[in-house]
C-alpha cells in the first residue's frame, strides 16, 4: 500500500484493497469478532497470521488517520503473539476486553466532558471578567 492508494478516491482495485483492508482492521476493535475468528480457527492459519502481519502498516503515520476506532492497532499488535490469539477462544478473555474498553472509552468521555466543562467555566469568567472592567 502506499500513500497515494490511501488518498485515491477512485474505484479501482487499489482503492477497493485499500477499504477492504480498513474496515477489517477496524473490526479486530470488536471482541466478539475476535472470539469468532478465533472459535473458527482461523488464528491457527499461517496464512492468517502472515496476514494479521502485513497489516502491521496501519501503524504508520500516514495510515492511521484513517481509523475510527484506533484501539484496533493495539489489538493487531496484540495479535502477533500466539498466546493471546489462542486465548481468543475463550469468551471471559474476550468479555474482559470488552470490558476493559467501555472503562476506557467511559474514563475518556469523563475526562473530555471535565475538561470542556472546565473550559466553559474559565470562559465564561473571562467573560464576566471583561464586563466588569471598569472603562477610564
Amino acid at each position: 500500500m502506499t500513500e497515494d492508494v490511501a488518498m485515491d478516491t477512485g474505484n479501482g482495485p487499489e482503492h477497493q484493497r485499500f477499504i477492504v483492508e480498513l474496515e477489517f482492521v477496524q473490526c479486530l476493535a470488536n471482541p466478539d469478532y475476535l472470539n469468532y475468528l478465533a472459535q473458527n480457527n482461523y488464528f491457527k492459519e499461517d496464512e492468517f497470521v502472515n496476514y494479521l502481519k502485513y497489516l502491521l502498516y496501519w501503524k504508520e503515520p500516514k495510515y492511521a488517520p484513517f481509523l475510527k476506532y484506533p484501539q484496533c492497532l493495539h489489538i493487531l499488535e496484540l495479535l502477533q503473539e500466539s498466546r493471546f490469539r489462542d486465548e481468543l477462544v475463550n469468551v471471559p478473555c474476550t468479555k474482559f476486553i470488552q470490558n476493559q474498553q467501555m472503562e476506557h472509552w467511559s474514563h475518556r468521555i469523563r475526562k473530555r466532558n471535565l475538561i470542556w466543562n472546565n473550559t466553559i467555566t474559565i470562559t465564561k469568567k473571562d467573560e464576566k471578567d471583561v464586563k466588569e472592567e471598569p472603562k477610564s
